[in-house]
């Protein structure tokens, strides 16, 4: 991996790993679905604007349908499932459970894709599993049913991730990545509109909310997803799914840093045995397909 490639790589983590700390601050103020409403709306139009700029000429009108069921599995939903999530849990302890997603897309790949469940890979979905445990046993905060149905709201976000990661690489082979980006946030946009309807902000938000909105949309949503695609493209995505090491970390790292979120040792080892787990259900020699890296943020 070139120099320019590892600072990609890099800049994406701490893009993703931002992204909980925005949410944190937002959506108890605007709601899981207005805020994801947002999110989606103003990153697709940064998107447009990138492809006007270029020159590109994005094509969804054949494919609306595909580009409507890609925004609902890979953007609204677990979108909106994070951030309801995160009204109840700290971001670092949020975007380490997102960072399961490898570990639900290799039971999907298994049940869907056709691909075993070798010994490596169940030894590393049960570390991934303790660490999971672990992660809600040693935390400092009370289990509550809140905070337990947040705990599963997160995994099901991951959840959708892994889903959505193997239908994009299935569906739309050959689709330009910024057509791609461009159509999954838009489709993301339409699927969340009723759902704002039923549930709108009350109040008017601070100036803090709105700049965590704004860095949710643009930084760490429609310039993370274009530093996503390019990386799969130039490096492949075997090498992009790395960043599933980095998410969590820089997660971690803001909620400490800006949110004052407290990170004891049994939350590194929680950490610790999710990524270890990962690594071996990962592993070092799988196909890069397309757009199979499974790895996102919130």
């Amino acid at each position: 991996m070139r120099p320019v490639d590892l600072v990609t790589l890099v800049a994406l983590g701490a893009l993703w790993g931002a992204s909980f700390l925005f949410i944190r601050v937002a959506a108890p103020v605007l709601g899981p679905f207005a805020l994801s409403e947002v999110r989606t709306l103003l990153a697709a139009v940064t998107l447009l604007l990138v492809a006007l700029a270029t020159g590109a000429r994005p094509a969804f009108r054949a494919r609306w349908r595909s580009f409507l069921a890609l925004g609902a599995i890979n953007s609204a939903l677990p979108f909106a499932l994070i951030a309801a999530a995160t009204v109840h849990l700290p971001a670092s302890l949020a975007s380490i459970l997102n960072a399961t997603t490898p570990l639900v897309a290799a039971l999907v790949a298994a049940s869907w894709g056709g691909e075993p469940i070798t010994p490596r890979k169940a030894a590393g979905l049960a570390l991934g599993l303790a660490g999971v445990v672990g992660l809600l046993g040693w935390s400092p905060i009370a289990v509550t049913p809140a905070v337990l149905g947040a705990v599963v709201m997160a995994v099901l976000g991951a959840a959708c991730y892994a889903v959505g990661g193997l239908y994009a690489a299935r569906a739309f082979r050959g689709i330009p990545t910024l057509t791609l980006a461009i159509g999954q946030q838009v489709g993301a946009a339409l699927v969340l509109l009723p759902m704002v309807a039923a549930d709108l902000p009350v109040g008017r938000p601070s100036a803090r909310v709105v700049l965590a909105t704004l860095g949710l949309a643009l930084p760490s949503t429609a310039l993370a997803y274009l530093l996503y695609f390019r990386l799969i493209a130039r490096v492949g995505g075997t090498r992009t799914v790395s960043v599933t090491y980095l998410v969590p970390g820089f997660g971690v790292l803001w909620g400490a840093l800006f949110l004052d979120e407290s990170v004891g040792p049994s939350t590194l080892l929680a950490l610790a045995t999710i990524l270890v787990g990962i690594g071996l259900v990962t592993g070092v020699h799988l196909p890069a397909r397309g757009v199979r890296a499974t790895a996102r943020g919130a």
